[in-house]
C-alpha cells in the first residue's frame, strides 16, 4: 500500500515537473523567438550601412575622377602665376598642363592621374573598413543594451549631422570662384542623378551621412569644392526620384545628343583647278571673269568668294617635311613646290634650279646674278646712310622674285616685306616661303597696299616691271606713302643704266616725276660685277619743297583723305604732306636697331588711352613684359615645341607686336595681323622694327598653301565666331598651316572647346590643353590627313 502511495505521490510530482519543464521552454523558446526577431531586425539595418557606404565610396570616388579628368591643371589655384596665366599680365604655362607635346610629358601625366584614382580607391576602401568594424561593435552593443541607449545615440548623431552640415555651409561661404568653376565642371546631370539616387539610399542613416561628409571633405576633394556638390545632391529624400528630375534629365540628355549632331564637322577637299596653290581670293574664276578690264592687274587682285569656303586644300604628290632653316635658303624639296617653269627661264640668272630631289637657289636675281649678298654691300658701299641692320631695319620688297634679297638681308638683321603677284612667275612667292622668307602674294595695282603710312624704311625694287611714270605716278605715289619721311627708294632697272630708246625715255619721265615728288636722287653708280646701275632716292622730311613747287602737280592730297587708310582702298594720285609736330608719328626716326624694338615710340602719349585701358606707354610696355615672360616660361619650355623646326610664324591678331618681339632671340620671322576690325596699332608694330599687314579672317589669307610653321591666336576665334563662323576660320588656318605645323590658341574656354572638337575632326594631333577661370589654352599640330570626299564646286583659276 504504502508503495502504492509512493507511487502514485511519485506521479503526480512527475508530471507537476514536466509541465514545469515545458513551460520553461515554452517560455524560453519565446524569448528565442523575440531575440531573434529583435535581432533580425537590427541585422538589416546594419547590413545596409555597409551597403550604402561602398555605394557612397564608388560614388565619391566617380566624382573624383570626374573633377580630376576636368580640372586635373588646378591643383595649385592660389599660385599667382597660374591665376594670370591668361590676363595681359605676365604668366607662365602650369607644368601639368600639357598632355601631348611630348611623351614624357604624356606618360608623366598618365602615371599622376593613375596615382591620383589609385590613392583615392585606396582611402575609400579604407574608410569602408573603419565603417565596417564601427558597425560590428555597435551591433554586439545593441544586442546588450535597451532601446533607450539607442534613443540617446539618435540624438548625439543628430547634433554631429546638424556640426557638420554648418562646418560645411561655411566652407562655401568663404570658398572662392575656382570652387564653383570645378563644380560646373563636375556637375553632369546624368552623373548628379546616379549620386542622388545612392545617396537617398542611406538618407536613414544620420550618423553615416554626416561622417561621409567629413571624410569627403579631409581625403577627397581640396576645401570648398565639394560642399557645393554634397549640398546639391542632399535635396532628395526617400528611394525614388521625381517625375520633374526624371523629365529634365531626359530632356537634358535629348539636348546634348542635338548638341553632340551640331558639333560634328565634315570636311571635304576643295575641288580647285588651282589644285594643292589655291588662294580663294585671289583664285576665285568667276569673279575673274567677270572684270571689265585686266589693264592694271585687276585680274592680280583680291577678289574674295562671298562665302568663304569650308574645304580643306589637297597636299601635293610626295610633300613631305619641309627642309629647316638655314639650308632651306639653299635647297627645298622638289616635290613640295613641283614647278621647273623659273627654272628653265631664270636658270641662267641664278634664280633657282633643278638638282635631283631638290630645288636649289644660289642666291642669284636678274639684278644680282653673282649673289644677293655682294649686291647688298654694294648697296651699302654706295650710301652709307643706310647702314643695314641699325638704321635701316624693315624694307619692302616689290616684285621680289624668288626673294632672295629679302633672303640675304636677314645676315644683316634686316626684315624685309617681300611682295609679287601671284602666276607672273610660276610660284616665286611660294618658293620664298617654302624657303623660309618672309612674302605676301599682292600686287601694284588699282588698290592701296594693305600696309600704313610711312612704316618702311627703304623700299626697294630690282627690275621689278612695275611702270611707275604712267598715269600720273600714282604707283610711285603709293610707294611714297608708305615710306617713311627720310627713308629711301632703292631703284635697280635697265633705265638706270643702259641707253636703249625706251629705256632712255622711261629715265627722263622718272627724273620729271620723283623731282614733283620732291624726291632727292643722292646716288646713281653703276655695279662692275652684276653691271648693272643703282638709283637711290631720298623722301623729304619735312614740307618745305612742297609749298616751293612750281606746279601743283602731283598734287597734294585733301586734307580728309587719311594715308593709314588701307583696306580696299582706291589709289589716288596725290601727294600726302608730310608731318609737321614733333608728336607725330614720322616727325622723327626711330631708335636704331635694335633698341627700337623695346622702346615705347615717341609718338605714344601718357595722356592716351592703350588698347588694355592703361596709359598707351605703359599699355605697351606691359604687353611687351607680359609676352616676354609667357613665352620664357611657357612657349619655349612648356609646350614641347621643338623650336629649331619653326621659322615662318604668325600672330593672327598682333596688338603691340609684344609676341613677335620676344622671339627674337630665335630663327624665326613673325608676320604680325591686325585685323581690319581692331584698334590700328600696326604702326607700332613698325615703329619697333617689325612688320606686319592688315587683314579680315572672314577671308583667305594672300599666300599660298602650307606657308607657316606656327600660327599664334590671342582671343581671335571668340571675337571673330559671331561675324563669320569658326568652320571658315578654321579652314584657313589648315590651308596656310604646313603639315606638322602647330596652332597656339589663347581664348575663352566655349572657343577653346569647340576649337579642339573641330581640331579633332581634322585628325590633328592635340598636343596641350588647359583652362583656368574661364579662359583656355590650345595647342594643336596638323597632321597628313585630307578627306577623301571632294566638294562639288570651287572656282578657281587654272
Amino acid at each position: 500500500m504504502a508503495l502504492g502511495k509512493y507511487s502514485r505521490v511519485d506521479g503526480r510530482k512527475s508530471s507537476s515537473y514536466c509541465s514545469t519543464v515545458t513551460i520553461v521552454v515554452f517560455v524560453a523558446l519565446c524569448l528565442v523567438g523575440v531575440w531573434m526577431m529583435t535581432s533580425s531586425s537590427v541585422v538589416p539595418v546594419q547590413n545596409s550601412d555597409v551597403s550604402s557606404q561602398g555605394k557612397t565610396s564608388d560614388a565619391t570616388t566617380q566624382v573624383t575622377e570626374s573633377k580630376e579628368s576636368s580640372n586635373g591643371d588646378e591643383s595649385n589655384p592660389t599660385d599667382e602665376g597660374k591665376s594670370k596665366q591668361f590676363e595681359d599680365n605676365p604668366g607662365d604655362l602650369p607644368e601639368d598642363a600639357t598632355k601631348g607635346d611630348a611623351s614624357v610629358s604624356q606618360e608623366e601625366n598618365n602615371s599622376n592621374s593613375q596615382q591620383t584614382e589609385s590613392t583615392t580607391e585606396v582611402k575609400q576602401e579604407e574608410k569602408s573598413t573603419e565603417q565596417n568594424e564601427d558597425t560590428g561593435d555597435s551591433k554586439s552593443e545593441t544586442q546588450s543594451e535597451s532601446g533607450t541607449d539607442n534613443s540617446d545615440d539618435k540624438k548625439i548623431e543628430d547634433k554631429d549631422s546638424e556640426a557638420g552640415e554648418k562646418n560645411e555651409t561655411k566652407s562655401v561661404g568663404e570658398e572662392t570662384e575656382e570652387g564653383s568653376d570645378e563644380k560646373k565642371s563636375v556637375e553632369n546631370p546624368g552623373e548628379l542623378n546616379e549620386k542622388k539616387d545612392q545617396e537617398v539610399d542611406q538618407g536613414s542613416d544620420e550618423k553615416a551621412d554626416g561622417q561621409k561628409k567629413d571624410q569627403l571633405s579631409n581625403e577627397v576633394f581640396p576645401s570648398g569644392a565639394q560642399s557645393d556638390l554634397l549640398n546639391e545632391t542632399t535635396t532628395q529624400n526617400g528611394a525614388f526620384s521625381t517625375q520633374a528630375s526624371e523629365s529634365k534629365n531626359e530632356k537634358e540628355t535629348q539636348k546634348s545628343l542635338e548638341s553632340d549632331k551640331e558639333s560634328s564637322y565634315t570636311w571635304k577637299v576643295c575641288n580647285s583647278t588651282a589644285g594643292p596653290d589655291y588662294i580663294p581670293c585671289l583664285d576665285n574664276l568667276e569673279a575673274i571673269r567677270n572684270l571689265r578690264s585686266t589693264k592694271h592687274y585687276e585680274h592680280r587682285e583680291r577678289h574674295c568668294p562671298d562665302n568663304p569656303p569650308t574645304c580643306l586644300v589637297p597636299l601635293p604628290e610626295g610633300y613631305q617635311r619641309s627642309v629647316e632653316w638655314p639650308t632651306s635658303r639653299e635647297k627645298i624639296w622638289y616635290h613640295n613646290v613641283p614647278h621647273t617653269k623659273l627654272a628653265e627661264v631664270k636658270g641662267h640668272q641664278n634664280w633657282v634650279k633643278v638638282s635631283g630631289e631638290y630645288l636649289t637657289f644660289p642666291g642669284g636675281g636678274t639684278q644680282f646674278k653673282h649673289g644677293a649678298l655682294h649686291y647688298i654691300d654694294f648697296i651699302q658701299q654706295s650710301i652709307p646712310d643706310i647702314a643695314w641692320g641699325k638704321r635701316t631695319r624693315v624694307v619692302l620688297d616689290v616684285g621680289c622674285g624668288v626673294a632672295s634679297f629679302g633672303g640675304y638681308l636677314f645676315d644683316r638683321d634686316v626684315l624685309t616685306m617681300s611682295l609679287a603677284p601671284k602666276d607672273e612667275h610660276e610660284a616665286q612667292v611660294q618658293f620664298a616661303l617654302e624657303r623660309g622668307i618672309p612674302a605676301i602674294s599682292a600686287v601694284m595695282g588699282t588698290k592701296r597696299l594693305p600696309f600704313p603710312s610711312r612704316v618702311f624704311d627703304v623700299v626697294h625694287c630690282a627690275r621689278c616691271r612695275v611702270p611707275w611714270h604712267i598715269e600720273g605716278g600714282k604707283l610711285l605715289l603709293e610707294l611714297n606713302r608708305l615710306l617713311r619721311p627720310g627713308g629711301l627708294f632703292v631703284w635697280s632697272a635697265t633705265p638706270v643704266y643702259q641707253k636703249l630708246p625706251e629705256d632712255v625715255e622711261i629715265w627722263e619721265a622718272m627724273k620729271q616725276l620723283t623731282k614733283a615728288m620732291c624726291w632727292e636722287l643722292i646716288s646713281k653708280t653703276k655695279d662692275r660685277v652684276n653691271g648693272v646701275g643703282v638709283a637711290v632716292y631720298r623722301k623729304p622730311m619735312d614740307n618745305e619743297c612742297y609749298e616751293q613747287r612750281s606746279e601743283d602737280a602731283p598734287p597734294l592730297c585733301q586734307g580728309s583723305d587719311d594715308p593709314n587708310a588701307a583696306w580696299n582702298v582706291p589709289l589716288q594720285a596725290c601727294l600726302h604732306k608730310a608731318p609737321v609736330a614733333t608728336s607725330e608719328r614720322g616727325s622723327q626716326w626711330p631708335e636704331s636697331w635694335p633698341a627700337r624694338l623695346s622702346k615705347s615710340p615717341y609718338w605714344l602719349l601718357s595722356s592716351q588711352v592703350g588698347v588694355y585701358g592703361k596709359p598707351a606707354p605703359e599699355d605697351f610696355t606691359a604687353d611687351y613684359e607680359h609676352w616676354k615672360h609667357v613665352v620664357k616660361n611657357s612657349y619655349l619650355n612648356g609646350m614641347g615645341i621643338n623650336w629649331s623646326t619653326v621659322r615662318n610664324v604668325m600672330d593672327m591678331r598682333a596688338i603691340y607686336g609684344g609676341f613677335a618681339a620676344a622671339l627674337r632671340d630665335l630663327n624665326v620671322w613673325v608676320m604680325n595681323i591686325v585685323s581690319v576690325d581692331a584698334p590700328d596699332t600696326l604702326p607700332i608694330i613698325y615703329e619697333r622694327g617689325l612688320f606686319g599687314i592688315y587683314h579680315d579672317w572672314c577671308e583667305s589669307f594672300s599666300t599660298y598653301p602650307r606657308s607657316y610653321d606656327l600660327l599664334h591666336a590671342d582671343h581671335l576665334f571668340s571675337k571673330m565666331k559671331t561675324k563669320c563662323g569658326l568652320p571658315a576660320i578654321v579652314a584657313e588656318v589648315d590651308r596656310i598651316l604646313r603639315p606638322e605645323g602647330k596652332l597656339i590658341v589663347r581664348d575663352k574656354v566655349e572657343a577653346v572647346t569647340e576649337l579642339e572638337s573641330m581640331f579633332k575632326s581634322m585628325h590633328y594631333e592635340i598636343r596641350m590643353t588647359y583652362s583656368k577661370d574661364k579662359e583656355g589654352l590650345l595647342c594643336v599640330q596638323k597632321t597628313m590627313w585630307r578627306p577623301k570626299e571632294v566638294e562639288t564646286l570651287t572656282y578657281a583659276l587654272a
